[in-house]
């Protein structure tokens, strides 16, 4: 099992070893909760067990599958509180996937520590190099470990009972006696290791995935290249070099040295191919960039967070550094900074007249420093909401300087006054500064306003916009009139994305300079969008537009995106703290192009003399309307939502259809009466499609309750354009957007144009 492959690797490891043994750090959650803790990783190498000598039998464990990355050193608010106490060389943070919090720990020495960031970085690498097979295995593992609650290393038939119900199964015990007797090889009443996979084999046998196999198996065994190529021709749709690639499968995914002899795939070669990420309704060849980067910014939807520095509500949630880090990890490409006056001279950033905690700007600065191109090198714009003093801002200005260096863009990119926006390619490595300015970019290049220290401009800040919410109506009204002092040294800095109040489309068409950005609330956005829908499609072919949620959403919650890209708004920014829809639709859109935060929207939202109405989308040369078949086959092993020990999912899958509004749809299967394990529905979803190219499509399975809501169990949410055709499995991931392996539907997917 999982456990003996792992003993092998870490086998001549001394940081594993010492890992095995354990050892006590110290966990910190803030300067003066420093509490010591027994850290030792258990013997399955996968889960990090620890508590407190205090704590009796109490413990906690996490599975080292839930670390994304090991932060060396005082990389943390936290460990950065308590620097002057503890070396660097002693401290580091592991950062959890999702939205968990992560663990800041001290050991005891440098060594010590080393031991630990090395041990862990090893064990990841060996997760991420796992084959499908040993993931699986794995899995199993954990189960069987689960199960085996006197560690005897054996499971007798009540412990396998058990085991099924915590694996969302609830089987027939006659037909679960049966299987287990089968797997009983040594007839000893109980299943140790190779007779427990067995067993699982058995109980997991893909009836479904079979009936694919011998449609297409000339002799009901096997899959000669004939066969496979036939499959990949009529189901999968595929048409390039479609013998090159059967040989690829086959050498890549069949188990057996002897079928591969016969250049022929087993069933078990069949299913680990269909299972793996080829075998996925996600386009492999959408996954890296692909598209065109050297057009201008305008043309590109931008993956953007409201509030970066939130990580809970609005009104009393803790500001933090941790969100621009969460933020830049995700692929996003615009964040948010509110900034105010604070103590000593120094500028500080919090949620302007709430209760949410203060974090330093310069402190903001410096992670934008350190982690704005680790995932994508493609520019991220700083979205500044200013309301410090001239004083304040020019130590802002500093900041950016002296921290950012040659990363954040200072002047136009060959200093001479440009005539459009220059695009992501051209922008590699940069920070663009968005705020308000004193002169036009042009301006700046004519002398004027050289002599000027300070200058004034209107005050429009989100704040203002919140009129649009019925807020404060008088006072905002007042605020608008206002005028803000602006620094010149900081005015200076924007270059590209200069903030503008917005009066009305006509105004900006006549007006504008291609420089100029406008935010809008969602609820101004969406008034647009009725009154001038096609309108808004064109001011976004010109310039840029940024949307945020209404002053209403307190909690964090966020709106549909979806209806602000129909309208071609680049920067629609969410709350990236909160899951739920919005974000999986984030998530999934910014899913492809390399995850880089930059999709290139469709022609006909480009082209300045086309006239796209998303509200009455018409039949054009940019797109057709097809119909979706979608037939929802099985699922398995999905993961349990309540937590009550008798408890089994009734799964249900409903599949969404986001886009234009006249393709907005949701259809759903029947549910299946207590089995999360290995459902079978074979119900078929039909939906037309009208504009593909703005359509995305989020599967859901919800565990049905006919007496309250349904409870979420897992989604997956993707690009119309990128969904591959044929049998495909659907990996789902959970309501924090990380998988869930070995969670999954299987379904077949047929696109065809309307007759």
């Amino acid at each position: 099992m999982a456990s003996t492959g792992n003993g092998r690797r870490i086998q001549g490891d001394d940081n594993l070893q010492s890992m095995l043994v354990g050892m006590v750090m110290r966990k910190i959650k803030s300067r003066t909760w420093k509490k010591q803790r027994y850290f030792k990783l258990q013997d399955d190498c996968m889960t990090i067990w620890y508590k407190s000598k205090k704590a009796g039998n109490a413990h906690s464990t996490f599975s080292v599958s839930d670390v994304e990355a090991i932060r060396e050193g005082h990389q943390s608010e936290v460990l950065l509180s308590i620097a002057d106490e503890f070396p660097a060389e002693r401290c580091f943070t592991l950062v959890f996937r999702g939205r968990r919090g992560n663990l800041d720990l001290v050991a005891e020495s440098a060594e010590e520590a080393q031991s630990w960031i090395k041990g862990l970085r090893k064990l990841i690498e060996n997760l991420e190099n796992m084959g499908e097979r040993e993931k699986l295995d794995q899995w199993i593992g954990d189960w069987f470990k689960k199960a085996d609650k006197n560690n005897d290393g054996r499971m007798n038939f009540k412990e396998v009972r058990d085991l099924l119900k915590m694996m969302n199964v609830d089987m027939n015990e006659h037909h679960a006696h049966r299987l287990f007797t089968m797997a009983d090889k040594s007839q000893s009443g109980t299943l140790e290791d190779d007779e427990f996979v067995l067993f699982y084999k058995m109980l997991t046998k893909r009836e479904d995935v079979l009936r694919v196999f011998q449609e297409y198996s000339v002799d009901g065994q096997k899959l000669s290249q004939s066969d496979l190529e036939d499959f990949l021709r009529e189901e999968q749709l595929e048409e390039d070099d479609i013998q090159q690639h059967t040989k690829q499968l086959i050498e890549h995914y069949e188990p057996s040295d002897t079928a591969k002899l016969l250049n022929a795939m087993t069933f078990d070669g069949f299913l680990m191919y269909l299972s793996s990420a080829e075998g996925s309704i996600f386009n492999p060849q959408r996954r890296g960039v692909y598209q065109d980067m050297s057009q201008p910014l305008c043309h590109y939807f931008i993956s953007s967070s409201h509030n970066t520095y939130l990580m809970e509500d609005q009104l009393r949630g803790q500001s933090s550094v941790e969100g621009y880090i969460r933020a830049l990890s995700r692929g996003c490409r615009c964040v948010e900074v509110d900034c105010w006056d604070g103590a000593n001279g120094e500028p500080i950033v919090y949620h302007g007249h709430t209760f949410t905690s203060k974090i330093l700007f310069k402190d903001v600065v410096k992670a934008m420093g350190n982690y704005a191109f680790k995932v994508s090198e493609y520019p991220v714009i700083l979205s500044i909401e200013n309301h410090c003093s001239v004083e304040q801002q020019r130590v802002m200005a500093q900041h950016l300087n002296n921290i950012l260096g040659d990363k954040l863009l200072k002047s136009t990119l060959d200093s001479k006054a440009p005539i459009g926006l220059p695009s992501p390619e051209d922008l590699k490595g940069k920070i663009l500064l968005k705020a308000k300015k004193i002169d036009g970019l042009e301006e700046n290049f004519n002398g004027i306003g050289e002599d000027s220290l300070t200058g004034e401009v209107s005050d429009e800040d989100e704040v203002a916009e919140i009129d649009e919410d019925n807020l404060h109506r008088e006072s905002v009204r007042r605020r608008v009139k206002s005028k803000q002092h602006l620094s010149k040294e900081l005015s200076d800095y924007v270059v590209y994305c200069k903030s503008v109040h917005f009066s009305s489309f006509k105004h900006s068409r006549i007006h504008s300079k291609f420089y100029e950005v406008a935010s809008f609330t969602e609820s101004k956005a969406r008034k647009h969008l009725r009154e001038a829908g096609a309108e808004f499609v064109h001011h976004n072919s010109r310039q840029l537009t940024r949307v945020y949620p209404s002053g209403f959403r307190t909690d964090s919650s966020n709106f549909n995106p979806q209806e602000m890209w129909n309208a071609g708004c680049q920067i629609v920014a969410l709350n990236f703290q909160t899951a739920g829809e919005g974000m999986d639709l984030n998530d999934g859109l910014f899913s492809q192009n390399g995850c880089c935060g930059y999709i290139l929207k469709p022609s006909f939202m480009r082209e300045v003399e086309n006239r796209f109405d998303p509200e009455m989308p018409q039949k054009r040369d940019g797109y057709q309307p097809v119909i979706l078949n979608i037939q929802v086959i099985s699922g398995q092993q999905l993961p349990k939502v309540n937590i009550k020990e008798d408890s089994i999912v009734d799964p249900l899958v409903r599949v969404e259809i986001h886009g234009v509004p006249r393709d907005q749809a949701k259809q759903e299967t029947r549910y299946i009466e207590n089995n999360g394990f290995n459902p079978v529905w074979y119900d078929t979803l039909r939906f037309t499609i009208h504009t593909p190219d703005l359509a995305i499509v989020r599967f859901v399975v919800e565990d049905y309750d006919k007496t309250s809501k349904n409870d979420f169990v897992g989604q997956y949410t993707l690009p119309f354009s990128c969904m591959q055709q044929g049998y495909r499995h659907i990996h789902l991931l959970s309501k924090d957007g990380t998988s869930i392996p070995p969670s999954s539907l299987f379904v077949h997917i047929r696109i065809t144009g309307l007759e």
